[in-house]
C-alpha cells in the first residue's frame, strides 16, 4: 500500500503504562500510576451524577452545537459563547488547527522538549515542525522563537505557532513580559496564528506568568487552548475547547466533525465547570503533593524543577530507563521523558497523600540499587 513518507515516519504517540498490564506482568496487586498527570481525586461529585442522567438519553445524537456547554464555558472563562469551538479532546482541535491553516509544505514554531501532538499532527498533515531549544531554566526561549519568525518574512511559511504555558514535562511556565515582547514580532507577521496551550492553567502559582485570555483583544492573531482533563479530572470523556475570535474558529468549524463531543462529556462539563469547590480542592491536594515532593527530593540530594502543573520533572542522575524498570517492579509508574530529550530525568504527577508516599518511599529504595552516571 502507498503511503507517504511523513506517515512512514510518524512514531505513534506512547502513552503511560496502564496500571492493569503493569499488575498482570509483574503479578502485583497494588499499583500506583502517577505517570499521566491525572487528576487524583477525581471529577466532581455534580459531574458524576450528571453523567449518569445522561445516560438514559445514549439513543440520541449529542448537541452538534453544544449549546449548554457554550453557556457554561463562556461564564467559567469570562469570554463571550462565539469564542468557543469543542474537540475530542485538545489534541483534535490542535490537529483541526494544523489542517484548517496550514497547506503542505507549510511550517509550524514551537519548542523542543513540548507536547508531543504538535509536531505528530504537523507531520500527518505534510507540515514541517520548527523546534527551538528551551533556555536553560527550560522555558520556552520567546526571544529565539521571534528570532525564528523575523528570519520567516522573506519565505512567509511559518502559519502557526504553539506555545504551551505551562510546558510539559518541564512545568515551567513563561513571563507575561515576555509573551508581549514576542506578540509584538508575531502580531505584525502576515497569516500568522499564535495558539497557547493551557492545559494547565489552574495550577499556576506563580506571579510572573500570564492569562491568555487578558491579551484576546489586544491581538486578533491570538487563540488558546483549555482542557477539562487536568483540574475537572474528566481525562475519560476527552473535552478540550479552543478559545478565540469567530472569524477564525468559523474555519475550524468548516473542518471539524459533526458531533465530536459526545452527549455524557457534555453533560459531565457543564457541571463540572460549576463545582469551584471542587476544583479549589483538587488544586490545594495537587500543591500539597508538590510541595511535599519538593521536600523528599531535597533530601534526596536530586535537582528538580519547580512546576506550575500537576507533576514534577526531577533528575534520577541515573538511566531513568533503569530507574523506571525497578520503580515498576515496586508498583509505582513515573514516566520517562527520554523523547524529550532528557536521559536521566524522570516525571512524577501528583496522586492522593498515600501514592505519593509510596512513590517517595520507593523512589529511595531503587535509587540505593542503581549507581549514578552522573556526578
Amino acid at each position: 500500500m502507498k503511503v507517504s513518507k511523513e506517515i512512514r515516519q510518524i512514531t505513534p504517540y506512547s502513552p503511560g503504562k496502564p496500571v492493569a498490564e503493569t499488575k498482570r506482568e509483574l503479578g502485583l496487586s497494588v499499583v500506583h500510576k502517577l505517570a499521566s498527570n491525572e487528576c487524583p481525586v477525581g471529577p466532581s461529585p455534580k459531574a458524576v451524577v450528571a453523567m449518569k442522567q445522561a445516560l438514559t438519553e445514549l439513543h440520541r445524537y449529542p448537541d452538534p452545537n453544544c449549546f449548554e456547554l457554550h453557556g457554561a464555558m463562556a461564564q467559567y472563562l469570562e469570554v463571550a459563547d462565539d469564542y468557543l469551538v469543542f474537540g475530542n479532546g485538545s489534541n483534535e482541535l490542535i490537529d483541526l488547527l494544523v489542517r484548517t491553516f496550514c497547506e503542505q509544505g507549510e511550517e509550524i514554531l514551537t519548542s523542543k522538549a513540548a507536547f508531543l501532538a504538535y509536531p505528530l499532527c504537523a507531520q500527518a498533515a505534510r507540515v514541517k515542525t520548527i523546534e527551538v531549544p528551551l533556555t536553560e531554566d527550560l522555558r520556552f526561549d520567546l526571544s529565539r522563537m521571534a528570532e525564528e519568525l523575523d528570519r520567516d518574512r522573506v519565505n512567509n511559511r511559518i502559519r502557526l505557532v504553539f506555545i504551551a504555558n505551562p510546558n510539559n514535562p518541564t512545568g515551567t511556565c513563561v513571563s507575561g513580559k515576555d509573551f508581549e515582547v514576542f506578540m509584538e514580532v508575531a502580531s505584525k507577521k502576515k497569516d500568522l496564528l499564535v495558539i497557547v496551550d493551557e492545559a494547565y492553567f489552574e495550577f499556576v502559582r506563580t506571579k510572573d506568568s500570564f492569562s491568555t485570555r487578558s491579551y484576546l483583544e489586544k491581538y486578533e492573531n491570538l487563540l488558546f487552548l483549555r482542557t477539562m482533563s487536568k483540574v475537572f479530572g474528566l481525562a475519560g470523556l476527552r473535552l478540550g475547547v479552543l478559545v478565540g475570535r469567530p472569524e477564525l474558529l468559523n474555519f475550524i468549524n468548516r473542518v471539524r466533525n459533526p458531533f465530536n463531543v459526545n452527549s455524557i462529556a457534555q453533560a459531565g462539563a457543564v457541571a463540572a465547570l460549576g463545582d469551584r469547590e471542587h476544583l479549589d480542592r483538587v488544586c490545594q491536594v495537587t500543591w500539597d503533593g508538590l510541595d511535599g515532593f519538593y521536600l523528599q527530593l531535597a533530601r534526596m540530594g536530586l535537582n528538580y524543577w519547580e512546576s506550575q502543573g500537576n507533576f514534577v520533572l526531577f533528575d534520577t542522575k541515573r538511566d531513568s530507563r533503569k530507574v523506571f524498570q525497578a520503580l515498576l517492579q515496586q508498583g509505582v509508574i513515573m514516566r520517562p521523558v527520554i523523547n524529550y530529550g532528557f536521559p536521566t530525568q524522570l516525571r512524577l504527577s501528583v496522586g492522593l497523600e498515600e501514592e505519593n508516599r509510596a512513590a517517595m518511599v520507593a523512589l529511595e529504595k531503587v535509587l540505593v540499587e542503581i549507581p549514578r552516571t552522573l556526578s
